[in-house]
């Protein structure tokens, strides 16, 4: 009998133009690192009715929350930075729905960047919208002409993220502007940029498996310690989400 968690997977979404339909899409790193960490994959998507999402969760044992565009600062009673790049209006309110019913039924999540960012907002924290801007002191966390752009990591040896990289010499890929700020009640810092930007969190909540990463762990230029991270979030939800996080 096949035991493979099946983990779903947010798609993005592109509303049609002129000569073209909408249609959703993913990139392959995903689903592919997914289904090299032992489990199955399935893509959601953005469904508006929450009957028809909580059938879909009830068929899956957890959710990968991925990256893509900026969240609009305006759901959450801020300014729109001119720098912000939106998501399409139909994803960003669905991926609204699906976090807080991950939330509400505290499903195992793994948030990879703007996926990380709403995990943060969902449940009470904050963004810099503009890291060149709200934090000058930063070194670069995006380059247009380096799609490999990487810093170093320094992580917290207790959590899941040491577990990972341990105490040696890190470095991750960097394609953002946007960063978490105020850390959500429930939830610790366990990596961060060498000036202090925030990479990773965890939940610090028993009963609630839940983390993520700002950098991209599916990314092509990501190293193949990242595929790791998948790892740990499949042992994880077949464990029934029961994995200590942060102490």
């Amino acid at each position: 009998m096949d035991n493979k968690p099946l983990i779903a997977i947010n798609s993005d979404f592109r509303t049609n133009s002129k000569d073209t339909a909408s249609f959703s899409f993913l990139a392959n790193g995903y689903y592919d690192a997914v289904t090299a960490a032992g489990a199955t994959a399935i893509v959601l998507p953005p469904v508006a009715n929450r009957q028809d999402l909580g059938r879909l969760l009830d068929l899956v044992a957890g959710v990968v929350m991925v990256g893509g565009a900026d969240l609009n600062p305006n759901n959450d009673g801020f300014m729109k930075h001119p720098s912000i790049r939106l998501l399409d209006e139909r994803r960003e309110d669905f991926d609204r729905l699906l976090i807080r019913m991950i939330s509400e039924r505290q499903m195992p999540v793994m948030g990879i960047g703007v996926g990380m960012q709403l995990l943060n907002v969902q449940q009470g924290g904050n963004l810099y919208f503009h890291i060149p801007e709200d934090l000058p002191n930063a070194m670069p966390h995006s380059d247009p002409s380096d799609n490999a752009h990487r810093h170093g990591l320094d992580v917290v040896g207790d959590s899941l993220m040491g577990r990972i990289y341990g105490d040696g010499e890190v470095r991750v890929n960097s394609m953002h502007h946007m960063a978490i700020d105020e850390v959500a009640a429930g939830f610790h810092v366990t990596a961060r940029a060498p000036e202090g930007v925030t990479e990773a969190i965890e939940s610090t909540t028993e009963d609630w498996f839940a983390f993520g990463t700002q950098f991209h762990p599916e990314s092509h230029s990501a190293s193949a310690l990242d595929q790791r991270i998948f790892e740990e979030f499949v042992d994880g939800v077949r464990a029934g989400g029961s994995v200590r996080l942060v102490a």
